[in-house]
């Protein structure tokens, strides 16, 4: 049975305070004393998790951190409203909630919102390998996949708007030619970085390949890194946090984004995206899920399962295009300690090692080497 998003955005309660981020807890103190009256500030411990490289993530409870009623607190980074629409990100919460999909959101303040703790733990890497794992990812995107827009809102893919406006702000973040390439030591790694010319190119060539594959626009997370997934070994459940990017966008550029995401985020290293043989179970328990959701008949059938295969191949180089483009905007913007013009390069080389090989596929070519 088709799902529904809700027909109109619930008022979400607006706090008037901005928390200092270099020292949040007399602010966090102040939100949460209208979040939690009952509670006594002495109480109150903090724990601040370190997972994020974009925003800080502060934990407010009293006696254990897993019970019902703690408090997450999310600050904003620096300049992170240029490129994150933040009411979006605020319906998408009430989306993914009112579908039994994530957390609810409590409020909103001026550089941040509070939300419910989702009780588990973040996944480890090594843990998006292991099939009891990797399916449940793969049944809970595809339940995802499934909620159905308001009726009458047009449903455009994402990916080439907020591609066209990360790299808008490039633009004027890296230099233009290869000429005006003058290395310094601080500038260095802006050497390795593609030109503003070479980009724009390159995103230009992503659309006529992509545009055509006729992957299904729908509820896309967008950014599923293993920090966004909760794990709860007690429930055997997943679930999925945090909506900066969350939206309707190609179904084959979400599953091949949470593929780059095996690589890691600190220390990227593509010798663990996952083999094809993984890709194929993921994708059949994947296919389950999604056609459960939405009322189909279950039977998945391997041209299914090579179709979107081939797709995903080929949406997983948009994906890192996309965030190469965010890690050039972050290190001129973020301060968080993190080396965003190394990842930069990492996804960027990525893309265009695996480019011609991608763009390369075809539905006859994979059955073909399959079949020997």
């Amino acid at each position: 049975m088709d799902q529904e998003l809700g027909c109109s955005r619930d008022q979400l309660l607006h706090v008037d305070i901005t928390i200092d981020e270099q020292e949040p807890r007399e602010g966090i103190l102040n939100l949460v004393r209208k979040l939690r009256p009952d509670w006594k500030a002495q109480h109150i411990q903090m724990k601040t998790f370190t997972e994020g490289i974009t925003n800080q993530l502060i934990g407010c409870y009293v006696g254990n951190l897993q019970d019902s009623g703690c408090v997450l607190v999310r600050l904003y980074g620096r300049m992170t409203e240029l490129y994150v629409n933040r009411d979006r990100e605020v319906e998408m919460f009430q989306v993914f909630h009112a579908h039994g999909c994530g957390p609810e959101i409590y409020c909103s303040f001026q550089n941040g919102i509070c939300y419910e703790f989702v009780p588990g733990n973040v996944l480890e890497d090594k843990l998006l390998q292991q099939p009891s794992i990797y399916r449940l990812i793969a049944a809970e995107m595809g339940k995802i996949h499934s909620i159905q827009p308001k009726r009458g809102r047009p449903t455009q893919p994402l990916l080439w708007t907020k591609m066209s406006h990360f790299l808008s702000l490039v633009k004027s973040s890296i230099p233009r030619t290869p000429t005006e390439q003058t290395c310094t030591k601080s500038s260095v790694a802006l050497c390795k970085l593609p030109s503003y010319e070479t980009l724009m190119m390159e995103m230009e060539l992503l659309k006529i390949h992509l545009s055509p594959l006729d992957s299904p626009i729908v509820l896309c997370h967008n950014d599923l890194l293993t920090k966004n997934i909760i794990y709860n070994s007690q429930e055997g459940t997943v679930k999925f946090i945090d909506y900066e990017y969350a939206d309707y966008n190609y179904q084959a550029f979400d599953i091949g984004n949470h593929f780059n995401e095996f690589a890691g985020v600190t220390d990227v290293d593509y010798s663990l995206y996952p083999s094809q043989e993984l890709q194929r179970d993921w994708l059949t328990a994947y296919l389950q899920s999604y056609k459960h959701s939405t009322g189909l008949e279950v039977t998945v059938t391997d041209a299914e399962v090579t179709r979107l295969y081939i797709q995903v191949c080929k949406f997983s180089l948009a994906s890192n295009f996309f965030w190469g483009l965010w890690a050039i905007l972050q290190s001129q913007y973020s301060s968080i300690n993190f080396d965003f013009q190394r990842y930069a390069i990492a996804r960027l080389s990525y893309y265009f090692e695996k480019k011609e090989e991608y763009f390369g596929l075809s539905l006859s070519q994979l059955t073909n080497s399959t079949s020997k």
